[in-house]
């Protein structure tokens, strides 16, 4: 059995220490390794290949926010903080889990286990290779859903929204809820269909009924153009 590579950061050795007997009372984990502040955990992970951080928040240099914001294909994520004010932020990050300082052995392992129950419904979450042609006519995948693949055909994708460690398909006849990454699907996805419009949606370009500098339509619904997002946004929309 492939052991789960786990990287601890905390800046706090107690902290450090606690974790680390945690990892090491598990047979399927391996810790590869500690670190004590954000620069080093973001140098460990350019040089290891790690499956999952224990990352505290408050530290310094980076905090743990900073880091994963910077993180172009971060690990899967297990925020460990003393402050409970920082959850919906790193939910919003696609953490797995967000553990209150102080740990118990009880609470890191069902941080584990929902680990594993959210990678092992990534890995049989089915993209076909037809989903990036440019005919979205024909273009189609499946997607693992309510304990089984469904079926869903491109042409009829309005937008995808995500939420936390999951996502939503909207469709012109149903939704679908699968436990997967939105940049998973941009990464998928045609560009010439499909554009991120906010950290949290996806929109299908021919499902989009009217726009603004500030929002898109589709159908009833109103969706928000991030920030950051605006520039790129109006020039696909402006062609």
């Amino acid at each position: 059995m492939k052991k789960i590579n786990c990287l601890i950061a905390d800046d706090e050795q107690l902290a450090r220490e606690i974790l680390e007997n945690y990892v090491q009372r598990l047979d399927k984990l391996y810790l590869a390794g500690t670190c004590s502040n954000g620069a080093e955990v973001y140098n460990t992970l350019g040089n290891q290949s790690i499956d999952l951080l224990f990352l505290d928040i408050q530290m310094p240099q980076l905090t743990g926010i900073e880091l994963l914001r910077t993180l172009k294909d971060p690990p899967a994520v297990i925020l460990t903080t003393a402050y409970r004010e920082y959850a919906v932020e790193g939910y919003e990050l696609n953490v797995i889990d967000y553990l209150l300082k102080p740990v118990s052995f009880e609470r890191f392992l069902k941080g584990i286990d929902k680990y594993e129950s959210v990678i092992n419904l990534r890995s049989i979450v089915s993209v076909d290779t037809v989903a990036a042609s440019d005919n979205v006519q024909e273009a189609f995948m499946y997607i693992r859903s309510d304990k089984k693949m469904v079926k869903v055909s491109l042409k009829d994708l309005l937008y995808i929204e995500g939420v936390k460690d999951y996502v939503k398909l909207y469709l012109i006849n149903k939704t679908i809820i699968t436990y997967q990454t939105l940049s998973y699907f941009e990464e998928k996805l045609s560009a010439n269909h499909f554009v991120r419009i906010h950290r949290s949606y996806i929109v299908s370009l021919k499902h989009i009924d009217a726009y603004s500098a500030a929002q898109v339509e589709i159908g009833k619904t109103s969706l928000p153009i991030g920030s950051s997002y605006v520039k790129d946004i109006m020039k696909r929309l402006e062609l």
